[in-house]
């Protein structure tokens, strides 16, 4: 049983996507909170396997609340944020602290479903429609440097180090996985950076995605 925190501020959305939930066995509503705050508190007490967080909340937001838990060094279940095709910026910010999946609010029970099940296995889930919008918001960004004049494909270890990447996992986690230190870690994110031609891990996982990498 996959148990699930939904967070968002609109009544109607909760009921919606509650109902959604209900009809797939595996998964169970543990919790409901109308902003950020309440779901870091629920957090306190509930058992969560994965969180549904609306991107755009009074007083917290989705994406607020997952850099506040990161700063504050507090555990944070694998998070799904609910979202429309404006919020390109809040997006890029979500997959930098950590959020795995990316999903618009008129989405089915099939895909929902498929999303928490991806992402409390750890994987990633982003909407193609929200991707291709956040890379050509990406693509107008000059990047910081160029990238290598010929290109080389990713090593087998790179692209395990990639794809942790998009799972939000930190250098150091990334290290602990796979057995290596953090600055075995750090060079292997450099190399790839490089080899991806873009300037941070967030654009380096949205061209893997785009490569079909992750």
């Amino acid at each position: 049983m996959i148990r699930v925190l939904l967070v968002d501020d609109q009544t109607l959305v909760r009921h919606g996507l509650r109902e959604l939930l209900h009809l797939m066995p595996d998964l169970q509503l543990v919790g409901e909170a109308a902003d950020g705050l309440e779901a870091m508190a629920l957090l306190e007490s509930l058992e969560v396997d994965v969180l549904l967080l609306d991107v755009r909340m009074p007083r917290l937001s989705g994406v607020d609340l997952l850099e506040r838990m990161q700063t504050e060094g507090r555990r944070c279940p694998p998070a799904v944020l609910l979202t429309t095709f404006d919020d390109d910026e809040a997006l890029l910010k979500g997959m930098r602290f950590g959020a795995r999946g990316y999903l618009l609010k008129d989405v089915s029970v099939e895909r929902l479903a498929e999303a928490i099940r991806a992402v409390a296995a750890g994987q990633t889930m982003i909407r193609p429609a929200v991707t291709e919008r956040v890379e050509r918001m990406v693509d107008q960004t000059p990047p910081g440097f160029e990238s290598s004049v010929l290109p080389d494909p990713l090593t087998r270890r790179e692209l395990e180090v990639l794809r942790l990447m998009a799972g939000g996992f930190s250098n150091r986690e990334i290290a602990e996985s796979l057995t290596a230190s953090e600055g075995t870690i750090k060079n292997h994110i450099s190399v790839i950076l490089s080899k991806l031609g873009v300037r941070d891990r967030t654009r380096a996982v949205l061209k893997g995605i785009d490569l079909g990498l992750v």
